[in-house]
């Protein structure tokens, strides 16, 4: 089928669009830990279903060294990057949440940079610098004392590019983890999820610990009899972590990687019409503007 790679893709943006919101929803609702201990455990549930069905067997084989590094990665990107990233939705909305996110892959290449060894081009400087433009276009404004102001809550700014880092520092620490994974132990559409599999213990692990130091496990008892909320925890982790992770695999086979990588950054644009619909977020012309800017900026990093 022409251009399947392409529209599989895209799909991926809408399903990590829909996260974004679901996520937004449910963090209010629920609360941040609440609903983040409930998303690992269904993705841990849903992984080991799919361990079962194609290994006959819960556990994926892993090397401790690999094993060791996608615990660290999931410590990271799960437990202090998807809480802060969790937080900034509760604070400045999903919508610029998703915007800070194109931070990701600048984090990612620094983090490559200092720990790789890869090197770092002209190319990857200028989508560093349209990224951040672009960012820059959408959250600043004219202040009544300053020529330029923060259109957003501080803490929730932070919180975003929090997020950001730790996704693209937990990005590159899987990497590391799975060139540890011993050859031909599992197939290879499967390595991703093995490692996510890993991911999801230590984020388990670390956001019921925070849940229990700071509120108790009193908020997960109230989570688990409100049907509403346990639908929307539900489909977080179905729209996030599996589907999205299992069709942005598919899509990298069915067309180049560069172009699958830009397609699926197109969340921050999607996402700008349903979060003025479910939430009455305003749309202005540089909202807008800025959001494509931070798109254009990230598919440079990927487009040869």
């Amino acid at each position: 089928m022409t251009y399947l790679g392409e529209m599989i893709s895209i799909g991926v943006a809408f399903s990590w669009t829909a996260t974004a919101l679901l996520s937004e929803f449910g963090s209010k609702r629920l609360g941040n830990l609440t609903l983040n201990v409930l998303r690992m455990a269904l993705a841990l549930l849903f992984s080991v279903v799919l361990f079962l069905a194609v290994l006959g067997t819960p556990w994926p084989g892993v090397t401790p060294a690999a094993c060791g590094w996608m615990l660290l990665s999931g410590l990271v990107g799960y437990v202090i990057g998807d809480y802060c990233l969790f937080q900034c939705y509760i604070i400045i909305g999903s919508r610029y949440g998703q915007l800070f996110m194109t931070l990701a892959p600048i984090a990612a290449a620094l983090m490559a940079w200092i720990t790789l060894g890869q090197q770092m081009n002209a190319q990857s400087i200028v989508a560093m610098l349209v990224t951040l433009a672009g960012i820059s276009i959408s959250v600043l404004g004219r202040g009544e004392h300053h020529k330029v102001s923060l259109k957003l809550p501080l803490n929730g700014v932070l919180f975003a590019i929090a997020a950001a880092l730790c996704q693209g520092i937990g990005l590159v620490l899987s990497k590391i983890g799975m060139d540890h994974y011993e050859p031909g132990a599992l197939p290879e559409w499967l390595l991703p999820f093995s490692a996510n599999f890993l991911r999801c213990i230590a984020g388990m692990a670390g956001f019921t610990l925070l849940l229990y130091l700071r509120k108790g496990f009193r908020p997960l008892r109230e989570a688990m009899g409100d049907r509403k909320g346990m639908a929307v925890a539900t489909a977080t982790t179905i729209f996030g972590p599996f589907v999205g992770v299992g069709f942005s695999l598919m899509a990298v086979q069915y067309t180049a990687a560069g172009i699958a990588s830009t397609l699926m950054a197109m969340t921050p644009i999607i996402i700008i019409l349903p979060s003025w619909w479910l939430f009455r977020q305003p749309i202005t012309w540089k909202a807008v503007v800025g959001a494509v800017i931070s798109v254009v900026g990230v598919s440079l990093f990927f487009l040869n």
